[in-house]
């Protein structure tokens, strides 16, 4: 997997050098544009709050090859390019995708699927949504979402919305995990807890592999957060450690002013993926300084919304290290 880190880069420059085709550092490829636009994650292009909301990716790039054989020494010393471009700090285009770009009129009726556009041939990875709008509704195209990132050779993570629980869903979950069910605020964990679990069965039902569940908190029409932001922030962290209990990184979608909106002071310490909305990919890098800090964490991914597209962009020092946020299979 590119940007393994030095351990890699070393295997690999002995590697081509023994076999003197290519010698290690050489020139990157055209594909390591360290300028190329980004793209950013799935939800309607047109904002319905006034703030950065998620949108998905766009149709792009040719399928591999089915049955490939494993990479030449040529090859090889490409990808070694690759990761030393990264390592020293270049910008990575990315995508992200969700039920807006499912084939037009899935899902639940309030978050029908708009057939919108697939990320951008020059998209390295992709974040693809596990929820259909509010929580305890899949993504109803995840498993074919999955497979066109697979079948195009790009790096994966996963990324859900949180939302509030209803009263069913509260009386149907809150007695059902690790917190304590005699609260309002334990029932409320759980029901998070609950929605994580909800999500990971998704995951594994599609094959969906990542080491890391973004988790989108922002205000979702139809179905809203609570006025009370101390039992929205319990929801938070429910999910927080349903993702945890299960051995993956979490990180945290949002903005400052959406996060402030819905959970008030919740800090996390999470990794930060943030967003700028219908804007530019210099305001989006711009996203990645302190402050625009959401809760504390470390900012590794920001999006901006462009030609219908989510587009995303690796934020400093974070290129050389990809495979710590996503998966390629």
């Amino acid at each position: 997997m590119r940007g393994r880190g030095a351990g890699v880069r070393t295997g690999l420059c002995a590697l081509v050098l023994a076999s003197a085709l290519a010698a290690c550092g050489a020139g990157s490829s055209a594909d390591d544009a360290a300028d190329v636009a980004p793209t950013s994650p799935a939800m309607p292009a047109t904002p319905t709050t006034g703030t950065p909301v998620p949108s998905t990716p766009a149709e792009s790039g040719e399928a591999a090859a089915p049955g490939a054989e494993a990479p030449g020494l040529a090859e090889l010393a490409e990808q070694l390019a690759d990761d030393e471009a990264r390592s020293a700090g270049e910008a990575v285009l990315g995508g992200d995708i969700s039920w807006p770009q499912c084939p037009p009129g899935l899902g639940i009726p309030q978050k029908r699927s708009l057939g919108m556009p697939m990320p951008l041939p020059e998209a390295e990875y992709v974040v693809v949504g596990l929820t259909n709008g509010p929580g305890f509704h899949p993504n109803p195209c995840l498993a074919d979402q999955v497979a066109w990132v697979r079948d195009r050779g790009l790096l994966i993570s996963a990324y859900a919305v949180a939302s509030f629980p209803d009263d069913a869903t509260l009386a149907r979950h809150g007695g059902d995990g690790p917190f304590d069910a005699g609260t309002t605020t334990g029932r409320l964990e759980n029901t998070g807890y609950q929605q994580a679990l909800f999500n990971l069965a998704s995951m594994e039902a599609s094959g969906f592999v990542s080491p890391i569940v973004w988790i989108d908190v922002e205000p979702v029409p139809d179905f809203e957060w609570s006025g009370d932001e101390a039992a929205n922030a319990a929801v938070v962290r429910g999910l927080a450690r349903g993702y945890t209990d299960a051995g993956l990184e979490i990180g945290v979608y949002s903005t400052p002013y959406l996060w402030t909106q819905v959970v008030g002071d919740l800090e996390l310490g999470i990794p930060e993926w943030r967003a700028a909305g219908h804007t530019s990919r210099d305001e989006a890098l711009e996203r990645c300084g302190p402050r625009w800090s959401i809760q504390g964490g470390t900012p590794v991914l920001a999006q901006w919304v462009a030609d219908e597209r989510d587009q995303n962009v690796t934020c400093p020092g974070v290129a050389g290290d990809l495979d710590r946020w996503f998966h390629r299979y």
